[in-house]
């Protein structure tokens, strides 16, 4: 008996189960063969389909098995007893500057240094001919011992005058006179002693010296030149600039100079051992400022055209490191010493204008922490709200996670790089 063929719903069913099995991509190939295919073959139809479908690995359920955890580097939140510090752009000068200049004409003999040297206060730069200034000395000695001699008689010449007159061996008018030979002898002795000590002081000027310690710069005039020592046009020979210590000026703002008397008059700024309040400096090729000062004083008043003051700090230099007229970087205490928490530079995310980081759940899952910065201290942020100070934050790997994923967490080890230990 010839069989009934099955209803085409009926055949339709179990091959759409098996075409979903096979793929999108095999849909339609599958709907052809299966109007071609009678009903009698329908169940070998539908093992090949099975069986291709087995040995092509479609369905394979390794592929939804969720991903491994990803691992990463997290790190506690440090606490550190800090003073915050604002950094401001300042301008080194020597605490002296001198220029050197004769007080005698005349021709230079001799130099007696060379450029960039450091002097003593004494040394002699340069000397200038002193052969006519000797003489003028010479001179004016012998004009002195004159004047002495001519003293001396005179002196005697009144010490008899009483007793001539009172034996009427003179008259009164010329005791008078004597007496006034007397007097102008001493004036006269004391004239050419004046004049001694001159030519004695433009003798010793011939030797230029140095005014002050400190590095001498080039010779502008060198041996051989006629130079001018009258008052207000001499030439100049050279600049001297001290060394040890340097000043340091800077403009301070508005705000922070606010803030800076508020914490001055609260007596809560630190203080070093001798009662200053210390600051902080380093160049343009240093970094960790490494130089450490005071601050000497305020200007008297907030220039109003920069609504800035001028601050001048002292800084030790016995090495001669620091150079006059160079830009440094100084930092100025603005705040009380406090305990801050601090998180690694590499921790925090921006989502927008928000800061963030990722701390480490009891189940190893990351949760998105928003917090608020503050200053830098040595690589690391000062955070100011958002953390407990207990938390493990990511520090490394923050690109690959995302809240709520389940990660692999490692400690990191001290002596990672980028890990910084520095004292405050």
């Amino acid at each position: 008996m010839r069989s009934e063929p099955l209803p085409r719903m009926k055949r339709e069913k179990p091959l759409k189960r098996l075409c979903v099995a096979w793929g999108r991509s095999h849909r339609a190939k599958a709907a052809v063969l299966m109007r071609q295919v009678g009903s009698h073959r329908v169940l070998a139809f539908a093992a090949l389909l099975l069986a291709l479908a087995l040995l092509t690995g479609c369905g394979n359920r390794a592929g939804h098995q969720p991903p491994p955890a990803a691992s990463v580097t997290v790190a506690p939140v440090e606490h550190r007893e800090i003073v915050e510090r604002d950094e401001f752009t300042g301008r080194i000068e020597p605490v002296d500057s001198v220029e050197v200049r004769p007080r005698v004409s005349g021709y230079i003999q001799e130099v007696r240094f060379q450029s960039g040297q450091l002097v003593k206060k004494g040394d002699v730069l340069f000397l200038i001919d002193p052969r006519w200034h000797q003489a003028t000395f010479d001179q004016r000695q012998a004009e002195f011992e004159q004047a002495r001699v001519h003293r001396d008689n005179v002196r005697r010449e009144a010490e008899r005058t009483p007793q001539l007159l009172a034996d009427k061996a003179i008259s009164v008018e010329e005791a008078d006179a004597r007496q006034a030979r007397w007097e102008e002898a001493k004036a006269a002795l004391l004239a050419a002693q004046a004049a001694l000590e001159t030519a004695k002081l433009d003798l010793e000027y011939t030797q230029v010296r140095a005014p002050i310690s400190g590095r001498v710069s080039r010779a502008l005039l060198t041996e051989g030149n006629y130079v001018s020592g009258i008052a207000g046009a001499a030439s100049m020979l050279t600049t001297i600039v001290s060394v040890d210590p340097m000043y340091v000026y800077a403009d301070v703002d508005e705000n922070s100079l606010l803030k800076f008397n508020a914490l001055a008059r609260a007596k809560k700024l630190e203080m070093d051992g001798d009662g200053k309040i210390p600051v902080e400096l380093e160049l343009a090729d240093e970094s960790n400022y490494p130089h450490r000062g005071y601050i000497e004083s305020f200007d008297n008043r907030l220039d109003p055209n920069t609504g800035s003051m001028l601050l001048r700090a002292v800084f030790p230099n016995a090495d001669g490191h620091i150079v006059p007229g160079l830009f440094a970087r100084i930092r100025v205490p603005l705040s009380e010493r406090y305990s801050a928490l601090l998180v690694q530079e590499r921790a925090i995310g921006t989502d927008q204008a928000q800061k963030f980081v990722l701390t480490l759940t009891s189940s190893n899952t990351v949760a998105y922490q928003a917090v608020k910065l503050g200053p830098e201290i040595e690589g690391k942020r000062i955070v100011r709200s958002g953390l407990q100070g207990t938390e493990a934050i990511v520090v490394n790997g923050l690109q690959r996670v995302r809240p709520g994923m389940p990660v692999a967490p490692q400690q990191e080890m001290a002596n990672e790089p980028g890990r910084n230990f520095a004292q405050k």
